[in-house]
């Protein structure tokens, strides 16, 4: 990367003011670069105190931030400061390294406090992963040292108002340079990033070819746009954005379509961070529904018995949803260890396990996660309705997440794999 590129990207990100949050249909500011270097954080015990400490931070105003709509603009750059941007960074490019296992802790920790939250970084971590797999070590090198810093990637991967999945959005090579054109939907964390990685296709004599571009930005002609207006993760920065004829390095293009070739983790990675989420978001729904039941909730006339409490139907029924979301988060943390051993010793047979496995807790967390917070309105009444509580952010935004990609189609995977010994297909989805 050319030093006169990093200085045109520092000053033009350096001219706006991150505090700018916009509105539902607004053009939010493009965010500051960090003011002060990121914390390093240096191992995984580090990495999950840090997590929890955040996680902890970010709880008491989760309520209000989703009711209103606020773009969490504060917790963002608090979260960039404490350094859990990098800490997927290998440890020889300076940062820890984790694991997949504890990176998915992290995750749930966070979104169990914060479900529109825990979702905002799945991509940044998506996208190190690609650039870990496909990346020159000169591209690795640089971005790794922007996140470590602070820096925050987010995402322009998926496409709307088509009926297919083909992409659209195209990377131009001319004589005059390389240039993005095209348009993005549900770029969840495109709001807060300095980076934009969008995925593109270009043209080649081999066929159709696709890259992961990594965007500055304040780059001419891209435009994000505050627009969506689901239900549930409704502060996740998951804005639509417009390329028109944005120029691009090659410096900044990562083979995509290449890392699909050939086994890699690129796959089971992102699809175990979702998994977490869920899982965290069923977690944070049974942990508000516990002191509702303990305070106001009244025991049914039959149960005989003076407290919600001792409701002995309750109280199976609380039993089954600690059970599921236990059970979901073991399967994840058998997932990630099926995920490292792929990244360490990626072949057809270890990233088929992996994509399996992360496969199988991808179904049991969505739906533990649901059933928590479905039954958090069954089991604690009537009052947990009350818009005031907004206890019905934690079903939203587990319902709106568990849509990202059909469980149907995990159990396919695990139905054909372990009665016909068929690998899953190799694509961002498994």
């Amino acid at each position: 990367m050319t030093q006169a590129l990093i200085q045109a990207f520092t000053n033009a990100s350096t001219q706006h003011d991150a505090a700018s949050g916009g509105g539902f249909g607004t053009q939010p500011t493009p965010a500051a670069l960090p003011r002060e270097p990121a914390q390093i954080i240096r191992d995984e015990t580090q990495a999950l105190d840090v997590a929890g400490e955040f996680s902890r931070d970010i709880a008491q105003g989760a309520r209000q931030r989703d009711h209103d709509r606020r773009l969490p603009w504060r917790e963002v750059e608090q979260f960039s400061q404490s350094g859990l941007w990098g800490i997927t960074v290998p440890k020889e490019y300076g940062g820890a390294g984790v694991s997949t296992g504890v990176l998915t802790q992290a995750v749930s920790l966070i979104a169990a406090s914060d479900g529109n939250f825990g979702h905002i970084p799945q991509n940044h971590y998506y996208s190190l992963e690609v650039l870990r797999v496909g990346g020159t070590s000169e591209q690795k090198a640089f971005f790794y040292d922007r996140v470590l810093r602070g820096e925050r990637l987010g995402n322009a991967l998926a496409e709307v108002g088509q009926r297919d999945f083909k992409r659209r959005t195209q990377l131009l090579r001319e004589p005059d340079g390389w240039f993005i054109q095209g348009a993005k939907f549900y770029c969840t964390g495109a709001i807060y990033a300095h980076w934009i990685p969008t995925l593109a296709v270009a043209q080649e004599a081999s066929g159709e070819r696709a890259y992961l571009v990594f965007v500055p930005r304040t780059a001419p002609g891209l435009t994000i746009t505050d627009d969506w207006d689901g239900f549930g993760q409704r502060v996740t920065g998951s804005g639509s954005v417009q390329f028109e004829r944005v120029r691009v390095e090659p410096e900044w293009v990562v083979p995509f379509t290449a890392s699909f070739e050939r086994p890699t983790t690129i796959g089971p990675f992102a699809q175990i961070i979702h998994a977490a989420l869920d899982a965290g978001i069923g977690h944070g729904a049974l942990q508000a529904t516990l002191p509702f039941i303990r305070e106001h909730s009244r025991p049914w006339i039959d149960a005989g018995v003076s407290s919600a409490s001792q409701d002995p139907l309750l109280l199976s029924q609380i039993g089954n949803v600690h059970v599921r979301l236990r059970a979901a988060d073991a399967l994840i943390a058998r997932a990630a260890l099926a995920v490292d051993a792929a990244q360490r010793q990626p072949d057809e047979d270890s990233v088929a396990a992996a994509s399996i496995a992360v496969a199988q807790a991808k179904a049991l967390s969505t739906s533990a996660s649901l059933l928590a917070s479905n039954k958090l309105f069954e089991l604690a009444g009537t009052g947990a309705t009350l818009a005031g509580l907004g206890l019905d952010r934690f079903w939203r935004n587990a319902r709106t997440h568990t849509l990202h990609d059909p469980v149907r189609w995990k159990y396919h995977a695990v139905g054909n794999y372990v009665l016909n010994g068929v690998r899953p297909p190799r694509h961002g989805a498994l």
